[in-house]
């Protein structure tokens, strides 16, 4: 397994470590209320693009501080879905 597979591997056991305990133990694929928004309990093959948009997302957000741009609204707002997805805590 390449690293990146296996980086990817332990993110998710780490989300299904973080979802367990924020909203108990659920089936793959059951919902649970989250900071007011549903929230499905994914499985790999939907966790897997989820981080990753997650991650350039923080990436791109990243680049927007350090360069002093205006934030977009519309950046702000998918990023906290994404964490509230991925049980993150969003961080400014």
């Amino acid at each position: 397994m390449a690293d990146g597979a296996a980086d990817l591997m332990e993110e998710y056991r780490h989300y299904l470590q973080r979802f367990d305990k924020a909203l108990g133990e659920l089936d793959l694929g059951a919902f649970a209320k989250h900071r007011g928004r549903l929230i499905k309990k994914l499985r790999y093959d939907e966790f897997a693009p989820k981080w990753q948009e997650h991650r350039e997302l923080v990436r791109a957000f990243a680049q927007v501080m350090e360069r002093g741009d205006t934030i977009n609204d519309l950046l702000v707002r998918v990023l906290k879905e994404r964490c509230d997805e991925l049980l993150l805590e969003f961080k400014f």
